[in-house]
């Protein structure tokens, strides 16, 4: 029998023993947590055991049932503490590369980071860019989701050639040359405060691949491997002389809290804070130190961000960032996705398609309490962009819609709302469905 399974169901047993007969299920939140108000010991039963839960396994099922599995064992790992964050992979598991100017891969493990950057020219000339992935490679959703990323910051910073939007007509297509290199040099002159033609290196760094199983992923210890992380900022700073100005960390997944830490040990060690931190998707965090705060939190750098595509599937409903955007409003996906993993990377897809030059303005969002809110035109405040523009000034939770399919940005400014407050507050959960 799994151990998760025999504890919980122990658990939840001598919870409904000592249950008052008398009572009945109210409205109230009060308890809502304890396992025994929500799942029966036959479903506790019939969880399958955790590393028997694996990507390709919840690849194969639809959105709502991956959803559904991910919720319970969620719920259940948060029950006395069921799962203990101790897995740590070693320095030397943990690979990545830099995208060098040419496309190729320079490959490093954690070891050996900082003398293989230290061996590239001019860089950290510009901005730097280093992106965790927290989910294993061997999910074609995770490679497409990354090659796209890589691509896409290749032609922001090397300046390579890129095509036309997907929207454009066959008519479109025929134009003049110099009637697409005006229009081109207009996406580029479209946010002026920013600067769209700058160049920068990228670093990736593999995390998810040192993840073999769902044991492994509820049991990450974020804490040790965002201080691991943190440390080889420090001397990327100290040794390579890269400012912290120009760091711009992102992760997806369970990477996002990771980043957090990293950004939170940096600032302890130096005194000073990383750029940017942007967080794809936030997962949920399974296993939590006892007594002790963990993941990703606003003051972890400068400014914080973070795209919220699966809710209430492999992400996370929480407020974690100073600015926090839900794509058509927080749920268990988004359009387009059919399981729960190809949702979670969807903000990958996002963040990519808006580092394409000419599409920083791509995700038009509204600042609102709910989806709801948003549908009927009474969000608040300012328009904003979700992805690489978003203003630094922003707080608060933004709602937009997207496609189904690439492009996913709406491109058109979002609709006119008629609410004007300067403050708004966060969404709750009773705007789960809406």
């Amino acid at each position: 029998m799994n151990p998760l399974r025999t504890v919980c169901l122990m658990a939840c047993l001598l919870a409904a023993s000592m249950a008052n007969p008398q009572s009945s299920r109210s409205n109230s939140l009060n308890g809502v947590d304890q396992p025994s108000n929500w799942v029966s010991p036959r479903e506790i039963e019939e969880l399958p055991a955790l590393k028997q839960v694996t990507l390709n396994k919840l690849q194969e099922m639809s959105l709502e049932e991956g959803a559904t599995l991910l919720d319970k064992l969620y719920h259940l790992s948060q029950f006395n503490g069921v799962f203990k964050p101790e897995y740590t992979p070693e320095p030397s598991q943990v690979r990545g590369y830099i995208v060098g100017e040419r496309g190729q891969k320079i490959e490093f493990n954690l070891n050996n980071f900082v003398q293989t950057v230290k061996r590239q020219q001019k860089f950290g000339d510009d901005e730097v860019t280093i992106f965790i992935q927290g989910l294993p490679q061997r999910s074609s959703q995770v490679q497409k989701a990354t090659r796209k990323l890589v691509q896409a910051y290749q032609q922001r910073y090397n300046l390579q050639p890129y095509p036309g939007t997907a929207t454009d007509s066959s008519e479109e297509s025929q134009r003049g040359s110099s009637e697409e290199s005006k229009e081109k040099q207009h996406h580029r002159r479209q946010n002026d405060d920013k600067d769209d033609t700058k160049t920068g290196d990228l670093i990736v760094i593999n995390l998810g691949d040192a993840i073999e199983d769902f044991e492994q992923y509820a049991t990450l210890n974020i804490e040790r491997i965002g201080e691991m992380i943190g440390n080889r900022l420090v001397e990327l700073t100290n040794t390579v002389n890269v400012p912290q100005e120009i760091i711009h960390l992102i992760g997806s997944g369970p990477a996002a809290h990771v980043a957090g830490v990293a950004g939170r040990h940096f600032t302890r060690q130096t005194g000073h804070k990383l750029r940017r931190i942007t967080a794809l998707d936030p997962s949920k965090i399974y296993g939590k130190p006892e007594e002790k705060l963990t993941g990703l939190a606003r003051g972890d750098a400068d400014f914080v961000d973070a795209i919220h595509t699966s809710a209430y599937g492999m992400g996370t409903p929480e407020r974690l960032a100073n600015v926090d955007f839900y794509p058509n409003g927080p749920s268990t996906g988004v359009p387009g996705a059919d399981n729960v993993v190809e949702a979670a990377m969807r903000a990958t897809r996002y963040f990519a398609e808006s580092v394409r030059p000419g599409n920083e303005r791509n995700f038009p969002a509204v600042a609102a309490s709910s989806y709801k809110e948003y549908k009927q035109n009474k969000g608040y405040g300012k328009r904003a962009y979700m992805g690489i523009s978003t203003d630094y000034d922003l707080e608060g939770d933004y709602m937009l819609q997207v496609n189904s399919k690439s492009p996913f940005g709406r491109s058109t400014p979002a609709q006119t709302q008629s609410g004007y407050h300067a403050v708004h507050q966060p969404w709750s959960q009773g705007s789960r469905r809406q």
